[in-house]
Order: C-alpha cells, then structure tokens, then sequence
C-alpha cells in the first residue's frame, strides 16, 4: 500500500468534521471591505492560526495596517511549498435575495448533487480549507507531511490587498518558498480539474461627473440644464465600437496574438459556450466578433461597467436631474498590457468627452498586469498527473478569466512561480447572493491536494 491510500481513506472517513470546520470558518462574517467587520475579520484570522496549529503547524496572526495576516510553517522534508489563499470575503448584498442567511451555512440537495451554501463557500474558505484538510490528513496518518509546507493567509484579497506587497517586502525571506500554491481558481467543467497557467491582470476605475451645484427639478430645469447621467451614458457607450473592440486609444498595445496550438488545444477542450451562457439566462455571445468563448475568457482585455448610480433609486419616482453620476469601470487585460498606461488613456478621454459644465474625480482601484506561468518545471505535469487519478477526466492547464494578482506578486517580490488549482465551478455564484460549492469539490478537493503533495515530493 503505497503513502497515499491511508490518507485518503482517512479523508473520506472524516468528511463531516472537515465540513463542520468549514461551518465553523464561514459562519465568521470576515467582510474586508467594510469596516464594520474589522473584529470579524480578526476572529476569522484568530480562527485560522488555532485551526492550522491543531495539527502541529507554526501558526501566528501577524497585524498590518489593515487586517492581519495568517503564516505558518510545518517542518516537512524536501521541496518547500507555500500555500495561500484568503480568509475575507465579499459584502453579501443585496440580501433579500439570498434564500438563507449568509453567514450561516448549510448543506442542501440539489438537482446536480449536494452543496454548502453559504457566503465564502468558493470564496475562498472553501477552497482555502481543501488544502488545509489534505495537510490535516496526512498529520494524522504519517505525523508529518510529505513536503515541507507553510501556509500564508490573508485578510484583503476582496478590498483590494493594500497591505499583501508592503508585507511581503518586509517578511520576504521567511516567504520565500520553492514553488507557491494557490487555490483561487476553478475546474474546466465538473469532471476535468485544471491548473491554471495564466491570468488576465486586473485594472479598477471609478469616475464621478458634476454638473449642477445642486439636484435640479426636472420641469424646471429638464432640457436647459446639463445631466451628469447623460454624459455618463454617453461616456460609457462610446467604450465600445459596434464589433465589441474597446476603443481607449492605445488599449490593445500588449495583446499577444494566440498562437495556433494554444488555440487547438484549448478547442480540444470542446468547451460548450451554449451551455455556459444559458446556465445564466443568456444565450449569444456578446464580446468581440469573430472570437470563441474561451478566448474572450482567457485571452482577450475587456472593459466592462460594474455598477452605475445617479439621480434618486430608491421606491416611486423623484422627477430630478442629479448633481452628480459615478460608474465603476474594471478592465480585465492580457499580455503585456500596461495597467498604468490603459488608466491615464482612459481618464483622457473621459476628460476630453466632458461638456464645459462638466467635471470629473478619478477614483483608483487596483492595477496588476496579466500572468503567465511556466510548465517548464517538472512539478507542473506531476501535479496534473495527480489530479487526473482523481477525476474522471485527465487535468487540463488552462487559462483564467480571473485576476489573481498575488501569483504576480510571488513572482515579482519573491521570485517564486506560482501553481494555481482550484475546485471551484461557473455556476457557484461568487461575489452574488446563494454563493455555493459543490460537496464534492471540496471531498475530492482535499483528495486531489493530498494527492498533488505526495506528487511533489517524489
């Protein structure tokens, strides 16, 4: 009997109480972005340091200027492996349209198998505690794991990681690792587990346009008075021409062309884009002409508007002109592109589409350029190997819609390259009310990590 099946059997032998420790996680409210929460996300740091020493881990909270860190270190033999993921999660509204209470977690049926509702399900505790639970495993049935692990947790992912970079700066030699693990991703399709060997970067914008000192009366003012909401929509029709290209001057500096083997295997993939869309009520694509599915996912920039207010929202009518409208605008990017570049082409012509009446505030979110992993390394095709002995189908490398700036970050700050796997699926809902996952991507999740670190360690 070979190191593994032990630990695997003691998996599944033990699924309830890695599932109630999951509970225990997720019924902590750790909303980063909020600083209501700041004592919830503390607890949920708290949590995590008791949790992870349960099983012989060095584990510490370590504070920063916003929520703390989590690191650990075990003392396993050989190739040293850092592990991360993040222990906050997203705001829950709106939240009359969650069936159940968000923050307290449940498992239900439903017609494609059993799943743990809950905010921070995918997002990431689940995927975060599949890790945790394989390295749980192997403690308790060898007393040591077949690597040498540390654990690095933190507590800002979702409002933008302010404190992650400063932070790996000033602890980089207790960071540095020979190849770090991430969980943030997701399967190809619910029987084809993947690692992810690129990521698109990720920039954030928020624009406020003022006209009027003061709201305006509709009938009083409607047709004389400039309405920021209208030079906002204005604005942001004119990002797109009528083929689906964004239309920032400069914008497509960077993208690489595919090249055709890339695309080949990933048509290989037969990946159903039919299916994809009508799972959420859609059924056209509607980026640029001429591109499949997965390249807009994988391989294409977007520009996309994320949220719009402007005038009075709330319940009847309010016949008002407002003084002000915002939209926050993300841009997903490829290749080379420049975040920086891509933020100041974009303010300019914002600036040069303003009517004289009109002024803007720019509000910076966030800038990290797109991803690209190496295979070259030998772990990447024994990490493969081990996920397709636990799935139907053999593993795919992939690319990812996603940004996930921290694999930038391992590489740029720490000079570690980045193995990014994940058990997460399209329809689990994150960032939207009835977050879920799937009970059997966070069984076979442990199964495969365990897997993946037995793998590592030949």
């Amino acid at each position: 009997m070979s190191q593994i099946d032990p630990v695997l059997a003691h998996i599944d032998a033990n699924l309830e109480a890695a599932t109630d420790r999951l509970f225990q996680l997720m019924r902590i409210p750790s909303i980063s972005t909020d600083p209501a929460y700041k004592q919830a996300c503390d607890q949920a740091a708290d949590w995590l340091v008791a949790d992870l020493a349960s099983f012989g881990a060095n584990a510490s909270k370590r504070e920063t200027p916003g929520h703390p860190m989590v690191v650990a270190h075990t003392n396993g033999a050989g190739k040293h492996v850092m592990f991360y993921g993040h222990y906050d999660v997203q705001p829950v509204d709106p939240l009359d349209l969650w069936d159940n209470d968000p923050f307290d977690p449940k498992i239900e049926t439903t017609k494609s198998g059993k799943v743990i509702r809950g905010r921070g399900a995918a997002d990431d505790k689940g995927q975060l505690m599949t890790f945790v639970e394989a390295c749980r495993a192997w403690h308790a049935v060898h007393g040591t794991l077949p690597v040498n692990v540390s654990f690095f947790f933190e507590g800002e992912e979702e409002s933008g990681s302010p404190s992650l970079v400063p932070f790996m700066r000033d602890n980089a030699k207790e960071l540095r690792s020979d190849l770090a693990l991430i969980c943030d991703t997701g399967m190809f399709d619910p029987k084809t587990p993947a690692i992810a060997t690129q990521l698109r970067g990720l920039l954030g914008e928020e624009i406020t346009i003022t006209g009027p000192r003061i709201d305006l009366h509709s009938g009083m003012y409607g047709g004389a008075a400039i309405n920021p909401i209208r030079v906002l929509a204005k604005i942001i029709a004119s990002l797109h021409d009528g083929k689906g290209k964004v239309t920032i001057p400069g914008f497509y500096e960077g993208v690489p062309q595919m090249p055709a083997d890339l695309k080949q295997q990933w048509n290989d993939l037969n990946f159903d884009h039919d299916a994809f869309l009508n799972a959420v009520g859609l059924s056209e694509l509607a980026g640029e002409n001429g591109k499949t599915a997965l390249e807009m996912l994988w391989a294409r920039p977007t520009c996309e508007v994320n949220g719009i207010t402007g005038g009075y929202t709330g319940d009847g009518f309010k016949t008002v002109l407002p003084a002000k409208a915002s939209a926050k605008i993300s841009f997903r990017l490829v290749g080379t592109q420049d975040p920086h570049a891509i933020r100041k082409a974009f303010r300019q012509m914002v600036q040069d589409a303003l009517p004289d009446d009109c002024t803007v505030e720019f509000a910076d979110h966030g800038a990290s350029q797109a991803v690209q992993m190496s295979t070259a390394d030998p772990a990447f095709e024994k990490a493969r190997l081990a996920l397709s002995d636990e799935w139907p189908n053999p593993a795919a490398f992939v690319g990812c819609g996603g940004s996930i700036p921290i694999a930038g970050h391992f590489k740029t700050e720490l000079d570690t390259d980045a193995m990014l796997i994940g058990f997460g699926r399209d329809d689990d809902a994150i960032h939207s009310p009835n977050e879920k996952y799937d009970l059997e991507s966070f069984h076979k999740g442990i199964r495969s990590w365990a897997r993946v670190l037995a793998a590592l360690a030949d």
